[in-house]
């Protein structure tokens, strides 16, 4: 019981820290809240719904954004990207700008613009951001543009300079280039009026649910409002099918102590025949003895599981702490194990300890209770 316990609170907690900085790391490029169209690629926004938007309370900050695919070439080598054009108030709704790799955060204007890639694109097109002494090509197809394919007509070609790179996590370092709104909407032909998104940080987490309440008047069903669990909605499900995958699995250590409870309170019924004969003759029935025999187990269980708790407790406190148990490869953003203790876990594995003590126990409690014991010696 000490073993299990320790063990599932341990994964548990392992599972809570790599959860905690993985959200962290999503949380750093994705917004708050993000109004998208529920079709299509782009939204129309008049200047009636900005007013309206900027006076919605509990809203930090909002930026105006266009996504596109792209081509972005240096020489041979070459690179598809999502390129993501934002406007001066970008770093104020996500915090990019905090993860700089090399070179600075700086998107330029809208007539010289610059792009902040990547830090996997940057590696793809073997240049280093910020310090390229030649521009990169770049290629974006154009909007309404003819329907029998021409490059001249369909593909918006251009050069640009890099200002630097960005490493926050993999799925955004390989895939995404950063650059001036202005440039990429005149770029994919896009009207003034038109967005790919907006993209939202709210003054409070708490004020999420309402703030979103308060923008669905203001644009209706054309619009989605997305928080950021809806924006990764995929990846956290895999994240707590994952956890509990693992906890069930952890359980059958439980199941294991089951056992060896089941024998020593088998064994324990068969020591004490005489104690429980006395008692039968001084009047005790089924339901006492099979008490006595539950509460053995749950006693065994409470100490089991009590000190496993305790054992598991300090480890990850050390852990926290001093960075016992290190991440080996050299490839992550930090060199150890994240744990993280919530009071909701050790509620949860002390209802499965004293669950798997009562199954575990019911049995040799119940037969010690039907048992005929006799104080007569043959």
């Amino acid at each position: 019981m000490i073993v299990g316990t320790a063990a599932l609170i341990l994964v548990l907690s392992v599972f809570n820290g790599f959860e905690g900085l993985v959200k962290s790391l999503y949380a750093s490029f994705y917004p708050d809240l993000k109004i998208s169209p529920e079709s299509g690629k782009t939204i129309t926004m008049s200047k009636e719904q900005l007013e309206k938007l900027r006076s919605v309370k509990g809203i930090a900050n909002f930026s105006l954004v266009v996504e596109e695919k792209a081509i972005i070439q240096n020489g041979e080598n070459q690179s598809i990207v999502q390129i993501k054009g934002v406007d001066q108030h970008y770093e104020k709704t996500s915090s990019v700008n905090q993860h700089i790799y090399s070179g600075k955060y700086n998107i330029g204007s809208a007539d010289k613009p610059l792009l902040v890639l990547g830090i996997g694109i940057e590696s793809a097109l073997g240049t280093i951001a910020g310090n390229d002494a030649h521009p990169l090509s770049i290629y974006v197809p154009k909007k309404g543009g003819s329907e029998q394919f021409n490059e001249l007509e369909n593909i918006h070609s251009d050069t640009i300079h890099t200002a630097g790179s960005f490493m926050i996590q993999q799925d955004f370092d390989n895939k995404y280039a950063i650059t001036n709104l202005g440039f990429l909407k005149k770029a994919l032909n896009l009207n003034d009026n038109e967005y790919s998104g907006i993209e939202i940080a709210v003054n409070s987490q708490d004020e999420v649910e309402k703030v979103s309440t308060l923008l669905k008047p203001i644009f209706g069903n054309a619009y989605k409002i997305l928080n950021r669990y809806q924006q990764n909605q995929s990846l956290y499900a895999v994240m707590n099918l994952e956890k509990w995958i693992f906890y069930a699995v952890l359980c059958i250590i439980l199941i294991v102590a089951a056992f060896n409870m089941v024998g020593a309170l088998t064994m324990l019924v068969l020591e004490k025949q005489k104690d429980i004969s006395v008692l039968n003759a001084l009047g005790a029935n089924q339901n006492l003895i099979l008490k006595i025999f539950l509460s053995e187990g749950f006693l065994l269980a409470i100490f089991g599981g009590g000190l496993g708790m305790i054992i598991a407790l300090v480890l990850v406190l050390l852990q926290e702490h001093f960075h016992l148990v290190p991440l080996t490869g050299g490839s992550f953003l930090i060199d150890y194990f994240p744990v993280q203790l919530k009071i909701t876990d050790f509620i949860l594995v002390a209802v499965t300890v004293l669950l798997v003590a009562f199954i575990a126990s019911w049995f040799p409690a119940l037969k010690a209770s039907k048992q005929e014991f006799s104080l007569r010696s043959e």
